[in-house]
């Protein structure tokens, strides 16, 4: 099914045929008296009226009017106003006013399989008035479960954190999440007639029974990835200091010198605590 535009014209037309029908049926029903035939023409024009009056049809702002004429779509009238459609023929309303679904709290497994709690809100509109009331039940009930859905997979399909800059995840990068849900979500409701305008997360969290646990290992891999940036710094460091050191002084350390200064730089470059600075006088000789 697809949406095509149904038959119409300018409803204020009507007004002005409804009152000359009734301005002439009033004179031949007056004339009847004096030529009984005028009595058929009167209730043929009354007819005509009837006719006209049940194709009179009013189309509000952002609303759509959908026209069955005995069972069958005949089109779909979308421009707001006053009309004349065809004589009696069913009238659906469909609103086309730009709609928001906020989805249920949902727990669901990440790609690492941690338990988590995620919700969104989708942004989203009738485009196709033929395939939102035939193609699909309930086009609202529809959007829900189909939202539900998507956002279970998606979920699925990404780990709620890492620390690693180049992985995609739920909580770091919630744009790109959003842009491949409303993605999916709108292959999903295509048959539907329904255009996806916007999907955003608005609730993100780790479920309640790890919630402890994952904090105290978010905060081990903080420390581990913090430990592993100071250490690479601290080398780094103690090699250009060493360069240093032998270039600008032309000084040549032996091998146990050389370890011996490493180690001091390191433990005084990574340590968190204040170091004590021991100062070296010569070798002192018992007597």
């Amino acid at each position: 099914m697809k949406e095509k535009k149904a038959f119409y014209v300018n409803g204020y037309l009507s007004i002005l045929m409804l009152l000359v029908i009734a301005v002439v049926s009033i004179f031949f029903t007056s004339m009847i008296v004096y030529i009984p035939s005028l009595l058929i023409i009167s209730i043929v024009l009354w007819l005509i009226g009837a006719l006209i009056i049940s194709g009179i049809t009013i189309v509000n702002p952002n609303q759509a009017k959908v026209i069955l004429f005995f069972g069958q779509y005949i089109g779909t009238i979308r421009e707001s106003g006053f009309f004349i459609t065809v004589p009696f023929a069913q009238k659906i309303s469909l609103s086309l006013k730009v709609r928001n679904f906020n989805s249920s709290l949902l727990k669901v497994n990440d790609l690492d399989g941690n338990p988590i709690e995620i919700s969104a809100v989708v942004v989203f509109r009738v485009v196709d008035s033929a395939k939102a009331l035939f193609d699909v039940a309930n086009y609202h009930q529809f959007v829900e479960i189909q939202s539900e859905t998507a956002l279970r997979h998606i979920a699925s399909q990404y780990p709620y954190d890492t620390f690693n800059e180049d992985d995609l995840t739920l909580r770091g990068n919630t744009t790109a999440i959003s842009d491949e849900l409303a993605k999916e979500l709108q292959e999903r409701l295509a048959v539907a007639g329904v255009e996806v305008l916007e999907t955003r997360l608005n609730h993100l969290a780790y479920a309640t029974e790890i919630a402890s646990a994952m904090l105290q290992r978010q905060q081990a891999k903080a420390i581990l990835s913090a430990r592993q940036t100071i250490v690479e710094g601290a080398v780094s460091m103690t090699q250009m200091a060493l360069e240093q050191i032998e270039a600008g002084q032309d000084i040549a350390f032996t091998d146990d010198r050389k370890v011996q200064l490493i180690n001091n730089l390191l433990v005084s470059i990574i340590t968190d605590k204040g170091t004590q600075p021991v100062i070296n006088t010569g070798n002192n000789k018992e007597k």
